[in-house]
């Protein structure tokens, strides 16, 4: 019995002596695993865990924003094998690595709480390692759970839509919601590119940032992909709708800065267009103020012609061949002018490519002050066999007022106010008709070659602006049909038609002619001046200048007055007989030129000025020879 109570002692001793022992233990334990746990939160280094064989030091902060609360894993599939089937240590090795990138981000947690394998909800701890371990444990069993949902969209505390691990945003596809939220980033895709293409139009000198902005697209094209819901996205897709936002952003500055420099450089450009109108005109001024002029060459040349011309006796001042000079059978040209070195090369080049030179008879008709040294020129420099008749235009008695209307109003107070008066520049439209050419009558005597000629059937006229590449005997055997005139067309230019010369804003006008009828121009004109006689076209032209002594119907100039006296009296030749433009137009083609029996350097570019079109100007001086004694004593040489 005693042997008993004595057993029964030792029982109640243990459990009243041993139990709280064993409990102090147990509860000893936890403090210094909780208190251990502290301290070491405490005590973390900013190193981050990689292999736990190796310390690296950590990025600074500032360096690691870019994660914005997020840890990503790069194979998802890789991660879930190693939650399976990976160590404790293994697992302790993940969580370090969890916990370093959390550290970096100043322990701010953006992982959402996870479900356990129970059911059960713990809250979060506020101790960051176990904070991160207890996160990582229930991302283990999620990513068990639901593979296919490992990637949602979360919302950062900006606003900002992110993907990251979040298994209940994924549980959230049965009710939509996750697909509301794909269409949402396709339509942030959707918006985004004709922003990029705006962007791109107003920022198309920013190379960087186009190439950025095409980056951009394509990287959400291949995020979005066939994407219906939150779950077919990949986790990248946060960051390249951010990185797309960002650029967009970039992209909108720019473009107000290139708003304010489009404004400016508008301005700059009315002001650049307002100059360059100014210069314009007074560019064209000067090129017609130049054209007007005689250059010291030309001037002192008719001077030493005319000297030495009147020191000869008057067997010595005649040409030979005059019986010539009214032989129908033969061919005639002729030429009106009063530049002597222009005369020269008309008659030099016709000469060398004709076949026989003694059947071409030239008649010169030229002005009282250069009729001495145009003669005089031509007995120094004889043109060969041809036949050579230089006339004063001063010695035709039956061209006066009386006959003809052109002299009564080149001779009136309007005619000559219009050409003497005082005028700037930007005020005359018509500045070219002011050139002193267009009030010589000189230039008004090819409407008057049966006058000059009696007794010659056709005559072939040349303007002094000319030069002849081919044999133009030819154009004596061209059966005219009845025409007065053979012309070459040139219609195929739009300031070639008659609207371009003539008023039709004046029933004579517009009652008579076609304003798109064909034009043409001088410069080689093969005349039937049989033809003239019976169609009385003096008389026709008479008529007209007496209807326009107001200037009504045309400005001045010889073309206008010869398209209508001529109406229905052309016979068009081929364009390869006459190529014009090259005293005003650098384009014409070195082909036309080559082909053409004639080239005209119409224009006020004439090739004996320095503002000649350089390329143009060896077709014209290559028929001089400079080294002829008065052009050395007049220092006149190859421009």
């Amino acid at each position: 019995m005693k042997i008993m109570f004595m057993r029964s002692a030792i029982c109640l001793l243990s459990l009243t002596v041993i139990a709280p022992i064993v409990l102090y233990t147990d509860t000893l334990g936890e403090y210094f695993t909780y208190a251990s746990h502290n301290e070491l939160a405490e005590d973390v280094p900013p190193f981050t865990f990689g292999d736990p064989l190796n310390l690296l030091p950590q990025e600074s902060s500032s360096k690691l924003k870019e994660l914005h609360e997020l840890v990503y894993l790069d194979n998802p599939n890789e991660s879930s094998s190693n939650v399976q089937n990976s160590s404790a240590t293994a697992s302790g090795r993940v969580n370090r690595q969890l916990t370093g990138a959390e550290v970096a981000q100043d322990g701010i947690s953006s992982a959402s709480s996870l479900s356990h394998s129970d059911g059960g909800k713990h809250p979060l701890d506020k101790n960051i390692i176990r904070q991160v371990t207890n996160e990582a444990s229930r991302s283990q069993i999620g990513m068990q759970e639901k593979r296919s949902r490992e990637t949602g969209l979360i919302r950062d505390p900006d606003g900002i839509q992110r993907t990251g691990v979040n298994t209940e945003s994924a549980s959230l596809d049965s009710d939509g919601s996750s697909k509301i939220a794909v269409e949402k980033m396709k339509q942030r895709r959707q918006h985004s590119q004709p922003s990029g293409e705006n962007s791109r139009e107003a920022t198309c000198m920013n190379t960087h940032f186009v190439h950025e902005l095409r980056l951009r697209i394509k990287e959400v094209q291949r995020v979005l992909g066939d994407a219906t819901k939150d779950s077919d996205l990949p986790r990248s897709a946060a960051e390249k709708s951010k990185a797309m936002e960002q650029t967009l952003l970039k992209g909108k500055q720019i473009v107000d800065d290139c708003c304010a420099v489009v404004k400016k450089l508008r301005a700059m450009l009315h002001s650049v267009e307002e100059q360059l109108r100014v210069q314009r005109k007074q560019a064209l001024f000067l090129q017609h103020l130049i054209a007007k002029m005689i250059p010291k060459g030309l001037h002192c040349l008719p001077l030493r012609l005319s000297r030495d011309y009147f020191n000869l006796n008057i067997s010595q001042q005649q040409f030979p061949n005059a019986e010539k000079l009214e032989d129908p059978k033969l061919y005639h040209y002729a030429l009106f002018s009063d530049n002597v070195l222009a005369a020269a090369v008309v008659v030099n080049s016709t000469i060398i490519h004709t076949r026989d030179p003694s059947k071409h008879v030239f008649h010169i008709v030229t002005d009282r002050l250069n009729y001495a040294a145009m003669r005089m020129w031509f007995i120094a420099n004889p043109p060969g066999k041809a036949t050579i008749q230089v006339q004063n235009i001063e010695k035709f008695a039956w061209l006066n007022s009386s006959y003809s209307p052109v002299l009564q109003q080149l001779g009136s107070a309007s005619m000559i106010d219009y050409y003497f008066r005082n005028r700037q520049a930007d005020s005359d439209p018509n500045m070219k008709y002011r050139n002193p050419k267009y009030r010589s009558i000189m230039n008004h005597l090819r409407f008057y070659l049966p006058e000059i000629f009696p007794k010659l059937d056709k005559v072939l006229f040349l303007d002094d602006d000319i030069v002849v590449q081919k044999d133009l005997s030819g154009l004596w055997s061209f059966d005219l049909k009845g025409k007065v005139i053979g012309v070459v067309e040139t219609c195929g230019e739009s300031f070639h038609r008659f609207d371009k010369y003539l008023n039709f804003s004046n029933p004579l006008i517009s009652k008579t002619f076609n304003p798109r009828a064909c034009g043409w121009a001088f410069g080689l004109n093969i005349f039937n001046l049989r033809a003239w006689k019976k169609q009385n076209i003096t008389h026709i032209y008479h008529k007209w200048q007496n209807l326009n002594q107001d200037r009504q119907l045309w400005k001045l100039g010889t073309l206008p007055p010869g398209l209508i006296t001529f109406w229905n009296q052309t016979y068009s030749l081929d364009k390869s007989w006459h190529v014009l433009g090259l005293g005003y137009n650098a384009n014409v083609p070195q082909k036309d030129i080559k082909r053409a029996a004639v080239i005209h350097y119409n224009g006020n570019l004439k090739p004996w000025l320095e503002i000649s079109i350089p390329k143009f100007r060896n077709y014209w001086s290559m028929y001089l020879d400079y080294d002829q004694v008065y052009l050395h004593e007049c220092k006149i040489t190859p421009l």
